[in-house]
């Protein structure tokens, strides 16, 4: 069975099977609302992105490029990204596949079976979009299930990185240590990162959210040293402890969320696609 989310102590526990009484809008402790594209639409963030992105990043790199999507939801902004990355209207879907596929090959992972089964029952790109049950923080799974994906193409690490309003959901369930951990990783395995963390706010209303419903606090809300402007703390974890730099701000949605480029500055980054491309 692919790995997916775990109940142990200390993991994520498998989130509620759809058709359960707890899926009302508050009852997602790890982000994984059923219908979450409905009230953060994927064109807003999409947006903010300039066109041609792709290119001016990866001028000479040799393709298809690799892409990771962590906390995919159903699906919706990996599409929404996938098409702005490569220029795609919204009327090109798989007819189109094989030019886009050369391109850019995306990895999309989320610790929800029935929300990645709708990604792959609507996706219009199946054949280089890829969505995946995959609990990000068990290491025992993510390790060997990424290394799979990534020696498909003959490579080490992904081009790129995305992870949008997923930040919070790993700081609430694993605590600061947790999102340390999470950034060290991610920041290892690619070579730029696209990050929209989610403000200080919205933890304390996914926090009311769970009380509303007569839920457990999450265990890690209040003893969290990591908070405030969570922009500029993820920012300085990934700068400081992950060899990372800020490229670029590309402005906020109008639910307030910054999306962030980063790079490593790591020469094994350098050095593999030279090395790759002379081959």
């Amino acid at each position: 069975s692919p790995p997916g989310a775990r109940g142990a102590e200390g993991k994520m526990a498998a989130p509620m099977r759809e058709g359960s009484p707890a899926l009302e809008p508050g009852a997602a402790p790890y982000g994984n609302f059923p219908n979450y594209s409905r009230f953060h639409p994927p064109e807003e963030r999409v947006s903010l992105l300039p066109g041609g992105l792709l290119r001016s990043l990866f001028p000479a790199a040799a393709r298809p490029l690799l892409g990771l999507d962590v906390g995919c939801n159903s699906g919706e902004l990996s599409v929404a990204l996938y098409r702005h990355l490569l220029g795609l209207q919204e009327s090109e879907g798989s007819l189109d596949q094989p030019a886009a596929g050369k391109d850019l090959n995306l990895l999309c992972c989320d610790i929800d079976p029935v929300l990645i089964e709708r990604a792959q029952q609507c996706s219009p790109f199946p054949a280089s979009i890829s969505f995946a049950n995959l609990d990000i923080m068990d290491s025992s799974a993510r390790e060997p299930f990424l290394s799979s994906y990534l020696g498909r193409f003959g490579r080490s690490t992904f081009d790129i990185g995305f992870c949008m309003s997923v930040t919070m959901w790993i700081h609430l369930n694993h605590g600061d240590s947790g999102l340390m951990e999470f950034l060290s990783f991610f920041s290892s395995l690619c070579k730029y990162l696209l990050i929209e963390p989610q403000p200080w706010k919205c933890y304390r209303a996914a926090a009311r959210r769970l009380r509303k419903l007569g839920r457990n606090d999450f265990d890690h809300f209040r003893s969290l040293a990591i908070n405030g402007d969570m922009a500029e703390r993820i920012t300085q974890i990934l700068t400081k402890d992950c060899a990372m730099e800020l490229v670029c701000c590309f402005g906020s949605t109008s639910w307030d969320r910054s999306l962030l480029l980063f790079k490593s500055k790591g020469s094994n980054h350098e050095g593999r696609e030279s090395s790759e491309q002379e081959q």
